[in-house]
């Protein structure tokens, strides 16, 4: 197993007490596997990614519990010389944002060739060549042209390509994407999922993708993992998980897509709002929005319930779910 997120706790401290941003997270990526985390804003999903990527504000962030276990070490355990020596090497991230995460005042190539000037010790020419190459292989167009312009001259869409570069640029084992597509429109967001679907097929890279759009995943993961208000509540492979959801907030997200055949039908939306993470209701934290809720939702924090040999469900009435979409 490439990375194995076990019982992961992240708490905040912050002036309104003690927001429990993950609770007890628990995922695993082998290698050349796409897991896909989604879940609304707020879920955690980010914040366990930082945690994995060792990026995380302490303060106000601090780790509770649980562990990272990378090629069978647990990143929590290591120094932070180790982790910097891990991060970009052997574990890469791609932000949702590539504006804000590329530097303003240094050319792209610059910024693709300090990678191989501190991490492989190579000389700044020979760093400038590796960028046009990365360039290239993200397919951006006139790459050694291009190599000396700035941030601000691309498209978002070409940004984005950009950051996947430069996340690509040291082969790392396992890539973290979080919100990749963001602001992008459809076009643009199909041609960098592409483009990442590749680049993991040739290089055999675990990739972890964070999203909140199921519509973006349903063709590039193996496998989903649902988050709501810190913790797992539904996990099954792509296939599974589409045609029937063992979880009423997994459902509540598949029937918020627009379909071509509901044409004209009011949108589906969850009733209600994510719970405030310093004061998440007892029992199931999704029952306030829940359907199927009952008596022993409000009291007994449900367990992920092994629903088959792949894929389980955080609900006390998990079969009737399924069984409400069969019927």
């Amino acid at each position: 197993m490439l990375l194995e997120v076990r019982d992961l706790h992240v708490e905040f401290h912050t002036r309104d007490g003690i927001a429990h941003a993950v609770n007890g997270v628990t995922y695993a990526v082998e290698a050349g596997e796409t897991l896909a985390v989604l879940g609304e804003s707020g879920s955690g999903k980010s914040v366990t990614a930082q945690a994995i990527m060792g990026i995380l504000d302490t303060p106000p962030a601090r780790i509770t519990g649980g562990e990272i276990v990378f090629a069978g070490r647990d990143l929590l355990t290591l120094s932070a010389e180790e982790r910097r020596r891990v991060r970009g090497r052997q574990i890469a991230m791609i932000f949702q944002d590539a504006l804000s995460a590329l530097n303003p005042v240094m050319t792209v190539g610059d910024q693709l060739g300090e990678m191989f000037v501190v991490h492989r010790g190579m000389s700044r020419k020979d760093a400038r060549a590796r960028a046009v190459e990365l360039m290239e292989r993200v397919r951006i167009p006139a790459a050694a042209q291009r190599v000396r312009d700035y941030p601000h001259q691309f498209s978002g869409g070409m940004r984005q390509r950009i950051m996947i570069a430069m996340a690509l640029a040291l082969e790392p084992a396992l890539i973290v994407a979080d919100e990749p597509t963001t602001a992008l429109d459809v076009t643009v967001q199909a041609q960098v999922m592409d483009l990442l679907a590749d680049l993991q097929r040739e290089y055999r890279m675990g990739l972890i993708l964070i999203t909140h759009d199921l519509g973006v995943v349903a063709d590039v993961a193996d496998r989903i993992a649902v988050m709501y208000a810190g913790r797992i509540v539904e996990s099954a492979p792509v296939h599974d998980l589409y045609r029937a959801p063992a979880h009423p907030y997994t459902r509540g997200l598949l029937d918020s897509i627009p379909r071509l055949d509901h044409k004209g039908r009011q949108l589906y939306a969850i009733k209600g709002l994510p719970p405030n993470l310093t004061h998440i209701p007892p029992g199931c934290s999704f029952h306030p929005r829940c359907p199927l809720a009952r008596d022993i939702c409000r009291t007994d924090e449900p367990p992920l319930h092994q629903v088959s040999d792949e894929r389980g469900s955080a609900c006390h009435f998990w079969r009737e779910c399924l069984d409400d979409h069969d019927a």
